[in-house]
């Protein structure tokens, strides 16, 4: 019987020999954790970003709508960045990274800035529009000029932001170091990405109105600027706001009834496209701030 009691203490005497065998199990699973790091946000993100850059190619229907449409885009990028933001391993990974961060913080900053010129550029537009709308109705041409006084002054304020814009997205990004964990790394290139696409929807849309804003007089544009060059310059506008151009507002006292009553119809189409843009403009400023505040918290906590 003890023999017998010895072989069924050896049976499960055994069962210790699978032991070694945890270990590897133990070390796997802390294998598998390092890319459950990268959160779905951050994948939502990226889908996002590569949305934003396909609909920036598409440079043949450049209208009210296609710009509106990235505004909003762009607000849902800056919304995803600042969901990603608020993630505790996100805020680790900044802090690791103090100078970047800074940077960043920087950009944004100016982001902010500039949006906030443009929401104060537009109010002028409307003012304008308003004052151009009034002009229209009562053929008063001296009126008018101001209107075109005002939208030449208005494309150069324009032209200036948007080398402030160009400027963010050629400047380095100091501070990064070169052994950065594979989730560090990943984020850090998704905020870049971010700054891009920010800088290709908001070139477009100040560019847009430049563009469209300059006075393009039939005497010159026929004569001095090649038909090619002629295409190019106008399709980087806005369409509805070329509609409108220069030369359709002059001389209207000489303009017959029909003819005063398209212009003044295009100026009322006009001033909606304005103040959709005016709207999604808002949203992207408001994200923007939140995004920066975000940063901000990051940083300081």
């Amino acid at each position: 019987m003890a023999g017998v009691f010895k072989r069924s203490l050896s049976f499960p005497n055994k069962i210790p020999s699978r032991t070694p065998s945890k270990p590897p199990i133990s070390y796997h699973n802390r294998s598998i954790s390092l890319p459950c790091r990268s959160h779905p946000l951050i994948s939502q993100l990226k889908n996002e970003i590569d949305e934003l850059k396909t609909w920036s190619s598409k440079l043949e229907n450049r209208t009210s709508a296609w710009l509106c449409g990235g505004l909003s885009r762009l607000k849902d990028v800056q919304d995803c960045l600042d969901d990603i933001l608020q993630l505790p391993q996100t805020q680790e990974s900044l802090r690791r990274q103090p100078t970047w961060a800074e940077k960043i913080l920087e950009d944004f900053l100016r982001f902010v800035d500039v949006y906030g010129i443009f929401q104060t550029l537009v109010l002028s537009v409307k003012d304008d529009q308003r004052a151009a709308l009034v002009a229209i109705r009562k053929k008063d041409d001296s009126k008018i000029a101001l209107c075109i006084k005002s939208r030449k002054k208005m494309a150069k304020e324009m032209d200036k932001i948007v080398s402030t814009v160009r400027c963010i997205a050629r400047c380095q990004f100091p501070g990064l170091d070169s052994g950065l964990s594979v989730a560090d790394a990943e984020l850090v290139g998704v905020i870049i990405d971010v700054i891009e696409v920010s800088m290709l929807v908001s070139v477009a849309l100040f560019n847009g109105i430049s563009l469209s804003f300059k006075s393009r007089k039939p005497s010159w544009i026929g004569l001095r600027l090649p038909k090619k060059e002629k295409k190019v310059k106008i399709g980087e506008g806005i369409q509805e706001f070329q509609e409108i151009g220069v030369e359709s507002l002059w001389g209207l006292r000489k303009k017959g009834y029909e003819e005063v009553r398209m212009v003044l119809k295009r100026m009322q189409d006009l001033e909606e496209c304005i103040g959709d843009i005016e709207t999604s403009g808002q949203r992207v400023f408001r994200s923007l701030i939140n995004t920066r505040v975000s940063l901000l918290n990051s940083l300081t906590q």
